[in-house]
C-alpha cells in the first residue's frame, strides 16, 4: 500500500496548517483554564470548508475521499494547539454527517447537511447513558409510537457538544423485546419541547469542547425524525463508531507531529552544563521513540482511510488504531513533559495540556480494553 502523497495533498495541508496556526490559535491556556468553547473558532473552521470536505459534492460538500480529508484533518491537528477544537470538528464529521449522508433521507439531508456544512449547525450523537457506555446498547431511552408521531423519554450522558448542539442524533429503544435491534434513531432539534441541554461537565482534559447532558422528557417527534427505519440503530451506531475509531484521532496524530517538533526544538537549545540536552541518551532515546509512534500512527490511521476508500473497513482495523493511537499520544506526551522537565509540569507552557487532552482518547468512543476485546475476538478468542 504507497502512502506517497502527490504534490495536491501536500499543499492542501500546508494550506490547511497555515490557516490552523493563524486562526485557530488564541489563548488556548485561558480557554483551557475556564473550559470555553468558541463559537468563532468553529465558525472559521466553517468558512475554511472543513466540514465540506467529506460531503458529497451532490449535497454541497467537496467530495473528498476519506484518505485526503483524513490528511487535512491531520494537518489541522498539526496546526491547531487546541486539540478539543480539532476532536469536536472530527467528531461531527465522522460521527454524525457520515451517519446522516448515508442513512438519512432526502427530507432529512435537505433539512440539516446545509447547516452542518455552513457551521450553522451544531450536532452531536447522542447514545451513551448512566447504564451504557461499553455496554452501547444497554439504552434506557424510549422512543414509543403517539399515532404518527413517536415520543422520546431519557437522558442521554457525557455527549460531545450536547451544550451547544442545534441537533441531537438520538438512539432510543422501540421495540425492547429485539435486544439490540430494538434500537432505533431520530434526528432531533434540541429546541424541541421537553428537551434540555444541561451546561458543559468540567473534565481532565479536551476543556475547549464541551461535554454534557441531554434530558429528554416526552419529546415530540415526527415519524419523519426517524433515521432509516425502526431497528437500524443498530447499524448506524456501528456505522458511525467504525469510521470514529478509525479517523476521528487524525488531528490527534497531527498535534503528536507538533508535540515532536516542539522536543526536538527543545532539546537542541535547553542546555545542562554546556551542553544540549538532546545530546543525553535518555533525552534522544525518548525522543527518537516519539518518533517511532508518530510514523505507527500514521501508518495505521493511512491504512485505515485507503481501505475505507476502497470500501474495504474492517472492525479489527478500527479496533487497532484507536487503540494504538490513543495510547501512544499519552506515552509521547509523558515524554515530551520529561524532555521539558519542571517547565513541562507548567500549565503556561503548554506541553501537559496535551497530556490531558490524550487520556480521553483512551475512553470516547469505545475503551481502549473493549477494542482490545474486539481484536481477540477477531482471532477466535
Amino acid at each position: 500500500m504507497d502512502f506517497s502523497l502527490t504534490a495536491s495533498q501536500v499543499e492542501s495541508g500546508e494550506a490547511v496548517a497555515r490557516f490552523a496556526r493563524d486562526t485557530l490559535n488564541g489563548d488556548v491556556v485561558h480557554a483551557d483554564r475556564h473550559c470555553l468553547f468558541s463559537d468563532d473558532l468553529w465558525t472559521a473552521c466553517a468558512d475554511f470548508g472543513v466540514f465540506r470536505w467529506h460531503a458529497p459534492v451532490d449535497q454541497g460538500g467537496d467530495g473528498l475521499g476519506y484518505f485526503d480529508t483524513t490528511l487535512r484533518l491531520e494537518a489541522l491537528g498539526y496546526g491547531c494547539e487546541d486539540n478539543g477544537l480539532g476532536f469536536a470538528v472530527a467528531a461531527q464529521i465522522w460521527a454524525v454527517q457520515t451517519a446522516l449522508i448515508q442513512f438519512g433521507s432526502a427530507a432529512q439531508h435537505e433539512r440539516y447537511l446545509p447547516g452542518m456544512l455552513s457551521g450553522t449547525t451544531k450536532a452531536c450523537f447522542a447514545i451513551t447513558e448512566s447504564g451504557s457506555g461499553s455496554d452501547a446498547f444497554a439504552l434506557h431511552t424510549t422512543a414509543v409510537k403517539d399515532g404518527s408521531d413517536y415520543l422520546i423519554t431519557g437522558e442521554k450522558r457525557l455527549i460531545t457538544m450536547a451544550p451547544e448542539a442545534d441537533v441531537a442524533l438520538v438512539f432510543a429503544v422501540t421495540n425492547p423485546s429485539a435486544g439490540q435491534w430494538g434500537v432505533s434513531a431520530f434526528l432531533v432539534d434540541t429546541d424541541s419541547p421537553g428537551v434540555t441541554r444541561h451546561s458543559n461537565d468540567p473534565k481532565m482534559g479536551l476543556r475547549t469542547v464541551p461535554f454534557g447532558s441531554l434530558t429528554l422528557d416526552r419529546v415530540r417527534v415526527p415519524a419523519d425524525a426517524l433515521v432509516a427505519r425502526e431497528g437500524a440503530g443498530c447499524s448506524i451506531f456501528n456505522h458511525a463508531q467504525m469510521h470514529e475509531r478509525s479517523l476521528v484521532l487524525a488531528p490527534q496524530v497531527g498535534a503528536m507531529r507538533r508535540q515532536l517538533e516542539s522536543a526536538i526544538a527543545f532539546a537542541n537549545t535547553r542546555e545542562r552544563a554546556g551542553t544540549p540536552i538532546g545530546q543525553h541518551q535518555s533525552v534522544s532515546n525518548r525522543i527518537a521513540d516519539m518518533a517511532i509512534r508518530l510514523d505507527t500512527c500514521q501508518l495505521l490511521l493511512y491504512r485505515n482511510a485507503c481501505a475505507l476508500d476502497a470500501g474495504k473497513h474492517s472492525l479489527r482495523e478500527s479496533a487497532i488504531t484507536k487503540t494504538v493511537l490513543s495510547e501512544a499520544f499519552v506515552k509521547s506526551s509523558q515524554e515530551a513533559i520529561a524532555i521539558h522537565g519542571g517547565l513541562g509540569y507548567t500549565t503556561d507552557a503548554g506541553v501537559e495540556r496535551d497530556l490531558r487532552d490524550a487520556v480521553g482518547a483512551t475512553l470516547y468512543g469505545g475503551t481502549v480494553d473493549i477494542q482490545r476485546n474486539i481484536i481477540a475476538r477477531m482471532h477466535g478468542l
